[in-house]
């Protein structure tokens, strides 16, 4: 890089996209801060993907055997009708891995443990702290903190998440950017009823979805509600109860072990609730300050795709950055280098949904039909698998290995 002294990033976010550019840009000699809202870097959370591009940026990182060791191993999936019947069961190897051997199911607590863990002696992380105000001049970033004293640097970047502050701060408000797919989910853990280790059922009717299961050994339980919600603004200002009352509400006619899941949600003390959209903008970053990751990119969990854009996007900012002293030419790099794979990848939730949420009788009708053939045919064989491996042939990124060679190099 063409200048003496480091330059300076604050970070907005430590779940995923935060860290993994807090990794490379102090790998490329940036001085790094992390803010997060949280008193801490959040474990737990739903099982996630790294896949396709993605993989070689963990093993890029050096990381990439420390995941592989902890990897969820591979689990069966049973569908069920409202009796409890079974419709199909399939197992993920069957459905996933002859698109690529080394992608990684893996739950996300475990991906945040390890980017900490490698990051936290070369990074400041201030937790219980969230960005204020960014005032950007021709020198940097001035910044003030619900918390901490004033601080000014000469780059910020939010990867603060769907609902990012950093985002509204800057770009305007969520709705300038979000498009809703139709859908609220649920996800908490459930474990006052059994759930088998590595196996998870699966019950679904036209626009409505529940699932549990037991990921590992000895692990939560876990419950996954998505059910149709035409109207977004119904979840606004919903608090706790009111989040278990909309719930309740959508499944109160359905069979199964639905009256028991929902119960358990009443009791639960980590429920992630929100609506499925997307986060689509025309321009990911304006003067000084940059998005990454669901900030700016959010795929929706229908796509498979959430942690394997955050990591590809982290990667192809950091480099852009190391490539280019001038911030605006880094930016408009960072755009050119991944905007086509990160709109390829959002467009994957809208075909995912058929899967997961099937939002009508003969869609859901199709959808089993696919599955029982799975279940009959060897693994791959599935139109389920040839989808997989044909998405994920399309989202490749070649150009990101390039990139680093150039900035280390």
């Amino acid at each position: 890089m063409n200048h003496t002294a480091p330059r300076t990033a604050l970070i907005s976010g430590a779940s995923i996209a935060g860290p993994a550019l807090a990794f490379w840009l102090h790998r490329y000699g940036f001085d790094v801060t992390v803010v997060e809202r949280s008193p801490a870097v959040r474990g737990g959370g739903y099982n996630i993907d790294i896949r396709g591009a993605a993989v070689d940026v963990v093993k890029r990182m050096g990381i990439y055997d420390e995941l592989q060791a902890v990897r969820t191993p591979p689990q069966n999936i049973t569908f069920v009708d409202k009796d409890g019947r079974e419709i199909a069961s399939i197992n993920t190897v069957d459905y996933v891995s002859q698109v690529n051997p080394e992608d990684l199911e893996i739950a996300r607590g475990e991906v945040t443990t390890v980017l900490y863990a490698h990051t936290r002696d070369d990074v400041e992380y201030v937790f219980n702290d969230s960005i204020a105000t960014l005032d950007t001049h021709d020198s940097g970033v001035d910044v003030t903190f619900t918390r901490g004293a004033p601080r000014t640097f000469d780059i910020v970047v939010g990867a603060d998440g769907i609902h990012s502050n950093t985002r509204r701060l800057v770009f305007g408000e969520e709705s300038r950017f979000s498009r809703y797919l139709g859908y609220t989910v649920a996800i908490f853990t459930v474990d006052e009823f059994g759930a088998e280790p590595q196996r998870s059922t699966m019950y679904n009717v036209p626009g409505l979805t529940a699932a549990f299961g037991r990921t590992t050994p000895g692990g939560p339980g876990q419950a996954f509600l998505a059910f149709r919600q035409d109207d977004p603004d119904a979840l606004r200002e919903t608090d706790f109860d009111g989040q278990c009352d909309l719930v309740a509400r959508a499944y109160r006619n359905e069979g199964w072990r639905i009256p028991e899941i929902v119960a358990a949600m009443r009791s639960t003390d980590d429920l992630y609730f929100d609506s499925v959209g997307q986060i689509r903008m025309d321009e990911w970053s304006k003067d000084r300050v940059a998005l990454v990751g669901d900030s700016c990119f959010a795929p929706a969990f229908l796509s498979g795709q959430g942690t394997s854009m955050a990591l590809i996007g982290s990667y192809c900012l950091a480099t852009a950055l190391a490539n280019n002293a001038d911030h605006t030419a880094a930016f408009a790099e960072y755009d050119r280098s991944c905007r086509a794979f990160m709109v390829k990848s959002q467009d994957l939730a809208l075909s995912g949904s058929l899967t997961v949420l099937p939002a009508t009788e003969e869609a859901l009708l199709r959808r089993n039909e696919v599955l029982r053939g799975l279940s009959s045919r060897r693994p791959g064989g599935g139109d389920l698998g040839a989808a997989t491996r044909e998405a994920s042939n399309a989202i490749t990124l070649p150009e990101v290995a390039g990139a680093a060679d150039r900035a280390t190099g």
